[in-house]
Formats: structure tokens, C-alpha cells, sequence
């Protein structure tokens, strides 16, 4: 079986299930899902400029009406749930947990924990962190130790 730990900031949709279940071709999947809940003002800063970059004006506005912090823990948990529970009826095996603190920390001890094959970092394409060597997919490529695969998340 080959296993993958799965870092998502959203919920999966059915298109990110396909994507990520089919990799590998035939090969049964296993997957460890960490959901990071959203960040701080940095954070809100970046996605706001991502969002006029993108041409999304809209989005870039209602950034700050998005849950952070403690409060995005809750909608961070059902992400979560839903992400596990559309994987494991796709036939994969799936679990999950929300990381709140050093996310990259816990990316290592994940993946040496349970040794996985490769660590598959699924985001929204971010303009301004993708053309940066600080975003999650480079950071963490530099501290796991198994390949590290940035896609980008599909949106319904």
C-alpha cells in the first residue's frame, strides 16, 4: 500500500479526490490528511493579494469575513471530516487530524511516524508564495525526507 500524508487548507472536492486517489495509477492508497485551519493576518494579507493578482476583486474582499485563528477551528474539523470521509469512500484508507501549531513540525513526525511514501501538499494557487522559496511545498521539502508534490486544489 503505498501511503501519502495530504496537507489541505479546504475541503476536498470530488475533483481533488480523483486527482490525488489516481497518482498512482491501480496502486491502493492510504492517506494521512492534515487540515491546517487558516492563519493569521500575514496570512490574510497574502491571500488578499493572491486574490488581486488573480483578478478575483470580490474574493480579495471578503477575505477578512473568513473565520481565523481559533475560530477556524470548527469549519477546519469539518473540512476534515468531509475530506476523510469522500477519500475513504473513493476506496482509499483515510485519517485525519486539524494542525494548528508548526504545521511543518508535524508534517516530519507524521511522515517519519508512519512512514509514508511522500507528502502531497494540495492548495488553491497562491500568486505571490508560489514564486517564493518560503511557501509550504519548498519548506517542507527541505525537512521530510521523502518526495513533496505541490498540486493545485480544484474548486466546485
Amino acid at each position: 500500500m503505498y501511503t501519502s500524508v495530504l496537507m489541505i487548507e479546504k475541503p476536498l472536492t470530488s475533483e481533488d479526490v480523483e486527482f490525488v486517489t489516481t497518482l498512482h495509477g491501480d496502486e491502493t492508497m492510504s492517506f494521512i490528511v492534515l487540515m491546517q485551519p487558516r492563519g493569521d493576518q500575514a496570512d490574510l494579507l497574502l491571500r488578499a493579494i493572491d486574490d488581486v493578482a488573480l483578478g478575483e476583486l470580490k474574493e480579495a474582499v471578503r477575505e477578512s469575513d473568513e473565520p481565523e485563528g481559533r475560530d477556524a477551528k470548527g469549519p477546519a474539523e469539518l473540512a476534515l471530516a468531509h475530506s476523510v470521509k469522500v477519500l475513504r469512500e473513493s476506496g482509499s484508507e483515510a485519517v485525519g487530524q486539524v494542525v494548528e501549531d508548526h504545521p511543518l513540525d508535524r508534517l516530519k513526525s507524521v511522515v517519519e511516524e508512519s512512514g509514508a511514501d511522500e507528502v502531497i501538499v494540495l492548495t488553491a494557487p497562491h500568486y505571490v508564495e508560489d514564486f517564493s522559496p518560503r511557501d509550504g511545498a519548498s519548506r517542507a521539502r527541505h525537512k521530510v525526507g521523502v518526495p513533496v508534490l505541490k498540486l493545485f486544489a480544484h474548486s466546485e
